[in-house]
C-alpha cells in the first residue's frame, strides 16, 4: 500500500485516487466545520510525504496549540494507519486504536482508503476530511485568526497563480512522478515517469540556481510542497523507487536549496528518516519482498552550509521563525 493510502496500483498505471473527504474547515464555518482552537485533531504519518506538508505548514504558522497532532506508527497492517506509537496503542485525544475508525464514524464502507493527513472533528470523533491538496491552502489562509504572531504568508495573495502553476508542474511530475516511477508495472511506463522526474528536477535546478526560494522571495506552499519530496529523494526515491539517474546530492542548486529548508526552523525538525526510511522499505513488500532497510545513506550532510543566504530572500518575510518544536513532538536528532 502506498504512503498514503491515496494511490492504487496493480497490473495498471499507477493511479492516486482523489481525496473523498473534502470538507473544508473555514473561518465562517460554511460547510459546517468552523475554525476552533482545541476542536480538531490532526492525524499524520511522519513517512509519508503528502501528511508531512500539513506538519510543516502547522508548525510555520504556529498552530500547535490550536490544532493538536496524532503521529501514526510508520509501518501499517491490515487497517492501515494504527496508533500503536501511543500508551496502550490508543491515541490518546481521540481513544481510537486505528485511524480507521474515525473514518466509519462519518461514512461506514466509504470508498477510497484510510489515508493521511486527515483531520478529525474530536468531539464526534468523525473525520472531517482528508482533502491533503487542500488542507495546507486552508490552514494558511482560513486559520489566520489562529496564526502565531509573525508567522509567514505562505499562500499570498498577489503570487497565488504563479505558486498554484508551480505546485501544479511539481506535482504532476515530481510529487507523484516517483510513485509513478516506483510503482510502474513495465518498461515503458516506467522510462516515461523516470524521466519526466528528471527533466522537471533540471528545469527547477534551473530557476532556483538565480533565486532563493520557488516564488517570490520567502518561503510559499510551493516551497512546501517541493521539499516534502526532496528530502525522501536519496534516502527512498532513487534507490526504492528506481529515480537514479542522479541522486539531489550531486546536483549542487538543488542540493543546496533543500539544506537551506531542512535548517530553517519548521522544516527539518519535523523530518524522521527513520519512520521514512522503515515505511517505504519494509510496506511496499511488491518492490521490497524482503523488507530489508539499507543502512544509507549518509544524512550528515544535510547540516552542511549551503551559502543559498547569498541570494537575499527573507524565509519569514516580515515575521519571524517559529518557536522551539514542543517537547511531545521533538523529532530524533540527526545522525550520519
Amino acid at each position: 500500500m502506498p504512503d498514503d493510502g491515496n494511490a492504487a496500483y496493480g497490473h495498471i498505471s499507477f493511479t492516486r485516487s482523489a481525496s473523498h473527504f473534502t470538507d473544508r474547515i473555514t473561518a465562517d464555518g460554511r460547510d459546517g466545520w468552523p475554525v476552533e482552537a482545541g476542536r480538531y485533531r490532526l492525524v499524520v504519518s511522519r513517512a509519508c510525504p503528502w501528511a508531512s506538508r500539513a506538519v510543516i505548514s502547522r508548525r510555520l504558522l504556529g498552530l500547535a496549540d490550536a490544532l493538536s497532532m496524532a503521529v501514526a506508527d510508520p509501518l501499517q497492517d491490515d487497517r492501515s494507519w494504527r496508533f500503536t506509537l501511543d500508551p496502550d496503542g490508543r491515541d490518546p485525544v481521540l481513544g481510537i486504536r486505528f485511524l480507521a475508525e474515525a473514518y466509519e464514524a462519518r461514512e461506514k464502507g466509504a470508498p477510497g482508503g484510510v489515508s493521511v493527513p486527515a483531520v478529525v472533528d474530536v468531539p464526534s470523533g468523525k473525520l472531517v476530511t482528508n482533502d491533503y491538496q487542500r488542507l495546507t491552502l486552508d490552514l494558511a489562509t482560513e486559520w489566520r485568526a489562529l496564526h502565531r504572531e509573525g508567522a509567514p504568508d505562505l499562500y499570498p495573495r498577489e503570487l497565488r497563480e504563479e505558486i498554484d502553476t508551480v505546485m501544479a508542474e511539481v506535482y504532476a511530475d515530481v510529487n507523484n512522478g516517483v510513485y509513478k516511477a516506483g510503482f510502474a508495472v513495465d518498461q515503458e511506463e516506467y522510462e516515461a515517469a523516470c524521466a519526466g522526474v528528471f527533466r522537471r528536477l533540471e528545469v527547477l535546478s534551473r530557476r532556483l540556481a538565480g533565486q532563493r526560494y520557488l516564488v517570490g522571495d520567502t518561503i510559499t506552499e510551493a516551497d512546501v510542497r517541493l521539499f516534502t519530496t526532496l528530502v525522501r529523494f536519496d534516502a527512498v526515491y532513487h534507490g526504492h523507487f528506481k529515480c537514479n539517474r542522479w541522486k539531489l546530492t550531486e546536483n549542487p542548486v538543488l542540493w543546496a536549496y533543500a539544506r537551506d529548508l531542512y535548517q530553517t526552523p519548521g522544516f527539518g525538525d519535523t523530518v524522521d528518516f527513520d519512520h521514512i526510511k522503515r515505511h517505504y522499505h519494509r510496506v511496499h513488500t511488491g518492490i521490497n519482498p524482503t523488507g530489508i532497510v539499507p543502512l544509507g545513506p549518509d544524512l550528515s550532510g544535510w547540516r552542511s552550509p549551503h551559502d543559498r543566504e547569498r541570494l537575499g530572500g527573507r524565509p519569514f518575510g516580515t515575521g519571524t521563525a517559529p518557536g522551539p518544536v514542543p517537547a511531545a513532538e521533538e523529532v530524533p536528532a540527526l545522525t550520519a
